[in-house]
């Protein structure tokens, strides 16, 4: 029992906020992202960017040297 004492009604609550919730217990926090992973995740975007660039780059000179 998390102590409260009373029943708060959340809709996904069978009691208490604390027990039996979907967090078992714990507070819900919010996690932004570090700028190290925000770094790590725009540098992927990019590679997968270029590759992109590259293809579309050597489908052109193939069509244009189907001419």
């Amino acid at each position: 029992m998390c102590g409260h004492g009373e029943f708060h009604g959340h809709y996904w609550d069978e009691g208490c906020c604390c027990e039996n919730s979907r967090f078992r217990g714990r507070p819900f926090h919010r996690r932004f992202p570090s700028q190290e992973e925000q770094i790590a995740r725009l540098e992927e975007y990019l590679k997968d960017l270029q590759a992109e660039t590259k293809a579309v780059e050597q489908l052109l000179a193939e069509m244009k040297a189907a001419k």
